[in-house]
């Protein structure tokens, strides 16, 4: 054997070796990719079920915000009634009211002074200013 043969024997085998080893992988490949296949269109057949729900549950929230908004603009209008009722009644009934209760006020004192002894006035002292220079002022 020459040379020559001896290299075209080894490019021979190391071309059947990595032949080999490019088939292997390959095959691993391949294999990978139909798993991924599968597992994609399980995948989809569980996903749109549930995107099915979740459209529903957001036509549902959507909904039940519309009637509370719809709630809170009556809570609004409620609450603006018993203002301006509270307004009114205050202004119709407060000032009467009041001078009824001052006059009630005035009897029940003006009764129970009657037996009572007059009182003393009070005096109350001014008190007295100091002058800038330290000293008190007398009066």
């Amino acid at each position: 054997m020459s040379g020559g043969e001896v290299a075209g024997l080894l490019v021979a085998v190391f071309w059947a070796i990595l032949v080999s080893f490019l088939a292997v992988v390959l095959y691993r490949l391949a294999r990978t990719l139909r798993a991924a296949t599968e597992l994609v269109g399980s995948v989809t057949e569980q996903v749109v079920p549930l995107l099915g729900e979740a459209s529903r549950t957001v036509r549902s929230a959507q909904t039940q915000l519309e009637q509370v908004d719809h709630i809170t603009a009556d809570v609004r209008d409620v609450a603006a009634n018993a203002s301006a009722l509270s307004t009114t009644v205050a202004s119709t009934f407060g000032g009467p009211l009041v001078k009824v209760a001052a006059f009630g006020y005035a009897v029940r004192r003006a009764i129970g002074r009657r037996g009572a002894p007059a009182p003393e006035p009070r005096v109350v002292p001014v008190p007295r200013r100091r002058q800038r220079s330290g000293r008190t002022r007398t009066r």
